[in-house]
């Protein structure tokens, strides 16, 4: 399934599975003069293509490795042989076969390896300069691309709203934090930041303090329970009515207990 929606001079592709002909889970690549910014999962490979054919891209970057923002990679540099670029911690991960839990091969698929260069400081379009900046948190090879002189930001998964209530193993929340305020401070008039999940927030600066007050409210809450003895299950069923019921599709990557493990450790009991 795929869905392609306009902002200013970028066009976003949003990207799903399709089940009983519904999306299964959206993901958002971007292609702005040229500059194709993530390619998909496996299961869309074929519908992003046949969009490609009609609107080829001229290079193309991952925002990081995970197998729903890479898997059309291989295809795209087989029809157009163009340069393909990401973090230089992603390139063997990018370069070698993935090893998904079952709900990621349903959602996504595996996609094939395919081989990346390491990302310069700068992409340069005809039109348009993107400086690359890392951001981890959701993984550790992530990172934006800014355009600053229109106040354009691509933060992939790094940014997901104004709140959360689940997160995965790998991700870690204080480092998360860090980059959004990386991203807050920026010397750009505006800052829009266009997500990997398809949202787009043109007030960014509100949304990352929004999002940074709202981290911080649930990390005092959750540590004051823990001092006083509670569990994690427990803190998470006070904090959020019991566990999110994507834990249980997810083999426990997606969870509750996942966010307020990685919260306490932002606050370490002394």
């Amino acid at each position: 399934m795929i869905e392609i929606g306009t902002f200013e001079e970028i066009t976003q592709i949003r990207l799903s599975r399709e089940v009983d002909g519904k999306p299964w889970f959206w993901v958002a690549a971007y292609l702005i003069d040229g500059l194709l910014i993530d390619t998909g999962c496996y299961h869309t490979v074929s519908e992003f293509m046949d969009y490609l054919q009609k609107n080829p891209p001229k290079l193309a970057v991952n925002t990081h490795y995970h197998e729903d923002h890479i898997a059309a990679n291989k295809s795209i540099q087989e029809e157009f042989g163009i340069d393909i670029y990401a973090h230089p911690l992603s390139i063997p991960l990018i370069g070698r076969p993935a090893t998904l839990y079952p709900y990621q091969e349903l959602s996504w698929g595996y996609p094939e390896p395919s081989s990346v260069l390491p990302i310069p400081a700068v992409i340069q379009t005809a039109r348009f300069t993107f400086d690359v900046i890392e951001i981890p948190g959701h993984s550790q090879d992530h990172i934006a691309l800014i355009e600053r002189s229109q106040g354009w930001c691509f933060p992939g998964d790094t940014v997901v709203g104004r709140s959360v209530r689940t997160l995965r193993p790998e991700e870690d929340m204080e480092t998360t934090i860090a980059s959004h305020q990386k991203l807050a401070v920026l010397d750009t008039e505006r800052l829009i930041l266009l997500t990997s999940s398809g949202k787009i927030f043109k007030d960014g600066r509100e949304t990352i303090a929004d999002f940074a007050g709202f981290i911080g409210d649930i990390s005092q809450k959750a540590q004051n329970l823990h001092d006083l003895g509670h569990s994690v299950a427990e803190i998470v069923t006070t904090l959020f009515g019991g566990e999110d019921p994507r834990a249980v599709r997810t083999d426990n990557q997606f969870s509750s207990a996942n966010l307020i493990h990685s919260i306490l450790k932002m606050n370490p009991s002394k």
